[in-house]
């Protein structure tokens, strides 16, 4: 038997953490102790405490036993409080779980005398801890209209910190007069801007914000104490349901110019948008000072705006060199049934703390309306008993908070900001509410959830609620709260801005601006030169060896590769794809364009053919070679990324879109991945801009070819792209060679041109012994839309062609070897380096020098119904002296076969069709 006769109240802490750990994990702790405190939980208090010989007086062992039932029960409040806290403003109809561990009974103490004192430990106590002051306090913390879940937490400190900021109950109820009026006056707005809309455009959808109030003084308590506390910036993330008010009471935008959407006003010189998916930026005032607010674009695919804004985050703290986030914050506010729905919600928390991710901590706020449009959340939306708990994987505290009680918003919002900006990490409030009227005001929700709006319709609302409340403390008579509501409707009427605290001063401070309009309305044939001159790119590609420290061990394959780098950049060997791509890198940041690279291992390149980053190979370190180009350059980030396409794209796209100076570069580690990112490329970087009017850079590498490595591993799906392309949205790049995707990428940033660059980069073309360029094609030259034959250059021997074949990306070398081995002269094969924008008048230009053709035969080595053909073929109308025919594979609903033979077959069959040789 375990002697105990030590167990007194000042090993109080030390049981209580002791326990913790138990039930956390029971192997976790020695299995004297796991054995001592099972025998607790299964048996009465007093039953395995009996005095005897070795335990000494029974009285005091009780008192102790006792005091560890105390701690325990201390710690089941912790744990399993939330579960019985009043968070629900719908009351009897919501479900409620009884919890036996918050009885004193559960505990063996419901004889004990409630004068009885003990240690409480940790719980931080004001008053004299007797049983019934601890238990009072216990239930004021845990069981009102907060459900404070943290204890899945694994660092202590930062449990510790949360219990001594909440418990007991500290900080609610103490709000001045003058605070509580304003969290009234901001209810008002909300309420009444609402009931404003839903009575001047009768039966429009807005997606308001009825029962969910709350959420205008949360976000304004966010903004204002935050300026307090040093922030300047903050980007929020939300859906559609409370946005229009978010828009208007919130980030201060003109009512009237809303009123003008309602009402079709509005001249459109794009596409356009509804305007719940609109976004806005503007400044407020703060004790602080100004506060930059932006509210994101997007599109009805709820959380994929969550990881867009982080990566508009990441940007402006960059930006700012922001490496705590004390100055920019992210706001991501979620609805329930999306929380726990979509998938993207923990692509984006499993980002939170990544090297290249992390954006020090965001704020979710989830709107938890109780329902998934007619779906009930209880029983069909999630398996999760909250839909928050997703959160739990990045051991993020969760404050559950009830809708109703405004100051507990408050509160809790404050207790959120405190602990973001303290440990640099996401946090979340659930935000329980309710929706007042259906999925839109178009809906009748009585059709799917009778009783649960049976029960809402009986409520009054949040800001009557609260208006009383007040009232009967003396705070605002009722006339003086009509007054409020008049005061709100007049400004409303007027069309101005109805926030008082908005600034007229627009913009951020001069070195904070990015300076889009310069890019708007430019052409894309834009001459501009990306050369460089032979000195300068063998001074860089010297310094990727010379530059290396001396004690750093680099990989002897690695080392070779940085040696041949180096010859190549003497013109003694022709250049490769790696040496191409690393220098227009290397000369780039040293022009002051910063480089940020990011994908599944695209340090090194899935082919083994970039080797940016250089790994020690006896310690952890890197070393990375454009990093130390120059003294004076602009920054090279690469990032090995998390295993996700969807967050990753929208994190980078996010990223782009803030930030037009940096070339901003995601690469799939197979183009066939893209696929998990559709959502990204359909609803943002194809559409943005004539939805929007959101202009991006964003580089998109997709590694895409038919070689043999069946149909999960060829195809980047390029028929989607030509699909997707129309009024100069994106440029379609397939670059063939190491110095076309040198000036592609130096042509990207030069120009005053920022569209999305989709390009389509080789895998067996990374070591082809073809796909090389001399030096020169670097120091001279430009990216070539559209590529003439290599062999056929002389006039005489173009008036031989009667045959033209034209082709993009691998399949010009396959054409090419067959020509040659034929000794053709009379077919020529010309590469369209660029898809879209179409090339039409540089293709004209290359076709003038072959007068007499009589075929053109458009080749891809994809079937015929996918790859560029269908995408294109309307574009080669400007050649009506001739029709351009397809030879490619036949129609397969697969990209490629899964057999290397078959795909062999195949592609020989296609290039001798191509080059007319089938009869041979």
């Amino acid at each position: 038997m375990m002697d105990e006769s030590f167990l007194d109240g000042e090993h109080a802490l030390f049981l209580e953490q002791l326990y913790e750990r138990y039930q956390q994990d029971p192997h976790s702790i020695d299995p004297q102790w796991q054995a001592y405190f099972q025998r607790l939980d299964a048996e009465p208090v007093t039953s395995s405490f009996a005095p005897n010989a070795n335990h000494g007086n029974g009285k005091a062992l009780a008192q102790r036993s006792e005091q560890l039932h105390v701690s325990r029960m201390i710690n089941a409040y912790r744990y399993l409080g939330h579960l019985e806290a009043n968070t629900n403003p719908l009351g009897d109809y919501a479900y409620k779980v009884g919890v036996p561990q918050l009885m004193l009974e559960h505990h063996g103490l419901e004889n004990v005398n409630p004068d009885t004192v003990f240690d409480p430990g940790t719980f931080n106590l004001t008053a004299k801890p007797t049983l019934g002051n601890i238990v009072h306090a216990l239930r004021e913390t845990y069981l009102r209209t907060i459900g404070f879940e943290y204890m899945h937490i694994l660092d202590v400190q930062e449990k510790r910190w949360l219990q001594q900021r909440i418990e007991p109950n500290m900080g609610r109820g103490k709000l001045t007069h003058p605070e509580r009026r304003k969290i009234l006056e901001q209810l008002t707005a909300a309420e009444g801007f609402e009931q404003y809309l839903h009575r001047r455009y009768v039966g429009q959808k807005r997606f308001g914000l009825e029962g969910g109030e709350s959420l205008i003084p949360l976000l304004q308590t966010l903004i204002h104490e935050g300026g307090k506390q040093g922030l300047q910036e903050i980007v929020i993330g939300m859906a559609h349901r409370g946005r229009l008010n978010v828009l208007t009471n919130v980030l201060c935008k003109p009512a009237g110019d809303l009123f003008g959407e309602f009402e079709g006003k509005v001249e459109e010189t794009y596409t356009g948008d509804v305007k719940y998916h609109k976004g806005f930026s503007g400044n407020v005032s703060t004790e602080g000072g100004p506060m930059h607010l932006v509210l994101a674009f997007n599109p009805s695919h709820l959380e994929i705006v969550s990881p867009v804004m982080e990566g508009s985050v990441r940007a402006r703290q960059d930006r700012r060199e922001d490496k705590d986030g004390d100055q920019v914050l992210g706001i991501s506010i979620h609805g329930d049934a999306a929380f726990a729905g979509q998938g993207v919600v923990m692509e984006t928390f499993n980002m939170a703390q990544t090297r290249g991710y992390r954006t020090r901590g965001t704020i979710h706020i989830v709107i938890n309306n109780q329902i998934g449009f007619t779906t009930s959340t209880v029983s069909d939306s999630r398996s999760t008993y909250y839909p928050t708990d997703v959160a739990k994987m990045i051991n993020a505290p969760i404050f559950h908070v009830n809708g109703d009680d405004p100051e507990a918003v408050v509160y809790v919002t404050q207790v959120a900001l405190e602990y973001r900006q303290l440990f640099q990490k996401d946090v979340v409030i659930d935000l329980v509410c309710y929706r007042r009227l259906g999925h839109n005001e178009a809906d009748e929700p009585n059709m799917t959830q009778p009783v649960m709006y049976s029960t809402i319709r009986s409520l009054p609302t949040t800001r009557a609620k609260y208006a009383m409340r007040l009232a009967e403390a003396g705070v605002v008579s009722e006339s003086g709260a009509k007054g409020l509501i008049d005061a709100y409707r007049t400004k409303l009427s007027n069309g101005g801005v109805t926030c008082c605290n908005s600034q007229t001063r627009t913009g951020l401070p001069a070195e904070l601006q990015t300076h889009w309009k310069a890019f708007v309305g430019q052409p894309w044939r834009q001459h501009i030169d990306t050369t460089c001159s032979a000195e300068r790119i063998q001074s860089i590609s010297a310094g990727w060896i010379s530059n290396i420290p001396a004690d750093f061990v680099v990989h002897p394959r690695v080392f070779k590769v940085l040696e041949a780098r180096a010859a190549m950049g003497r013109g003694e060997q022709l250049a490769d794809w790696g040496f191409g791509e690393n220098l227009a890198y290397a000369t780039l940041v040293e022009e002051g364009f910063d480089v940020r690279l990011s994908g599944q291992d695209c340090g090194r390149g899935t082919f083994s053919h970039r080797h940016a980053v250089l790994h020690h190979q006896q310690r952890r370190e890197q070393w990375i070679p454009v990093q130390h180009t120059t003294d004076f350059q602009a920054k090279f980030t690469v990032i090995d990324s998390v295993l996700s396409e969807e967050a990753v794209l929208a994190f980078e796209y996010g990223y782009a879109t803030a930030e037009p100076d940096t070339l901003v570069i995601w690469e799939a580690q197979f183009g066939d991945f893209v696929n998990g990112a559709q959502v990204v490329i359909d609803q943002f970087i194809s559409s943005g801009e004539q939805k929007w009017q959101r202009l991006c850079g964003l580089v998109m590498f997709l590694p895409h070819g038919l070689e043999g490595q069946g149909p999960e591993h060829s195809s980047a799906r390029l028929e989607r792209f030509v699909q997707l392309a129309a009024q100069e949205n994106m440029h379609i790049c397939i670059p063939s060679n190491p110095a076309q995707v040198f000036h592609m990428l130096r042509r990207q940033m030069m120009r005053k041109y920022r569209k999305p660059l989709i390009v389509f980069t080789p895998k067996s073309l990374l070591r082809h012994p073809l796909a090389v360029s001399p030096l020169e094609d670097f120091t001279l030259g430009q990216f070539e839309v559209v590529l003439d034959d290599v062999d056929i250059t002389d006039v005489d021997a173009k008036e031989q062609v009667k045959r033209v074949i034209l082709c993009s990306g691998k399949v010009f070398y396959d054409l090419l070897e067959e020509r040659r081995k034929h000794a053709m002269v009379d077919t020529a094969i010309i590469r369209l380096e660029q898809l879209y924008p179409f090339p039409a008048q540089e293709l004209v230009d290359v076709m003038e020098y072959y007068p007499n053709v009589k075929t053109v035969i458009w080749c891809q080595e994809e079937p015929v119904n996918q790859g560029a053909w269908n995408g294109i073929k309307h574009r080669f109308e400007a050649y009506d002296y001739t029709e351009v025919v397809c030879v490619s594979r036949p129609a397969m609903a697969a990209p490629a076969v899964g057999s290397l033979y078959m795909h062999q077959r195949q592609q020989q069959a296609l290039v001798r069709e191509a080059l007319g040789l089938n009869g041979d």
